[in-house]
């Protein structure tokens, strides 16, 4: 079925029309978007339909099922680990829906303390807004979708981008508090979840630099390599054997090799900043 929005033209199954007219008619429903890869043209076969619900107020549970249950027999409603949220499938074109329930004014903040306040976080700074700039409107009550979308078609502040670096580059492994440090500690107390932990948080203050550096909107946590390939001759060289090579060396700690492997990739990140 094609689906006709403000922003484009898009091929989507009955069941993502059908969510937008039913959650439309509620009132405390202000706007309803689709997200993900389906919007960018980069979604593949496992690809599923991420549709944002903007709410005034909490959806009941019971019309959410009601409405899950029109396509899947078996929905999980009411997920709440990564915020409220229900998941189910579509049986006639089996696709997966995810559908994230966000309060608007809760919203509102995240855009505003990055793109206005320009306050970084430790990786991921700039995702909402990424989110948000790529994903399409289905449903506008009162513009009120409009209008985040055009603030967040606001050019990379210059301020935002120095600060990120300063927030994540320091903690690789210059502060006494380093993810270095921490996980140097962690190989000597033979500690292997603390050092997938660290190493974890270690790769996202990575990439949330090399976005930076680049005045690049920070995609998420999928296909981050992906996203960074595309940067072209902004990114440190090597980086993406880097980054692997790190992920391998910190799966068997015991040979000692993980730290040289950070070291490699921040030797690389530091000269991307000095440029």
């Amino acid at each position: 079925m094609m689906m006709n929005t403000d922003a484009s033209i898009i091929r989507t199954p009955d069941a993502v029309l059908e969510v937008m007219e039913t959650l439309s008619a509620h009132p405390d429903v202000a706007a309803i978007a689709l997200g993900g890869s389906q919007p960018t043209n980069r979604a593949d076969a496992e690809s599923d339909y991420d549709i944002y619900v903007y709410v005034d107020a909490d959806i009941p549970l019971d019309l959410r099922r009601e409405l899950a249950e029109r396509f899947d027999p078996s929905p999980e409603i009411g997920n709440s680990w990564f915020g409220p949220g229900d998941e189910w499938s579509d049986r006639k074109s089996g696709a997966s829906v995810d559908i994230m329930y966000w309060e608007r004014p809760w919203f509102e903040r995240q855009i505003a303390d990055v793109i206005e306040r320009c306050q970084p976080s430790l990786g991921y700074t700039t995702s909402f807004w990424y989110t948000l700039r790529h994903s399409v409107r289905l449903f506008d009550r009162h513009g009120w979708l409009a209008g985040q979308q055009a603030l967040a078609a606001t050019p990379y502040p210059e301020k935002l981008r120095r600060r990120i670096i300063g927030w994540n580059h320091p903690l690789l492994r210059t502060t006494r508090s380093s993810y270095h440090r921490q996980i140097e500690l962690a190989i000597q107390r033979d500690d292997p979840v603390s050092i997938q932990h660290r190493t974890t948080a270690l790769l996202a203050s990575v990439f949330d630099v090399v976005f930076a550096l680049n005045r690049t909107l920070h995609p998420g946590e999928k296909r981050q390599l992906a996203h960074v390939a595309r940067l072209g001759d902004g990114v440190p060289a090597g980086f993406d054997g880097q980054i692997r090579e790190v992920i391998r060396a910190s799966a068997d700690p015991g040979q000692f090799d993980l730290l040289p492997a950070i070291d490699t990739l921040c030797d690389g990140l530091d000269q991307g900043i000095r440029k």
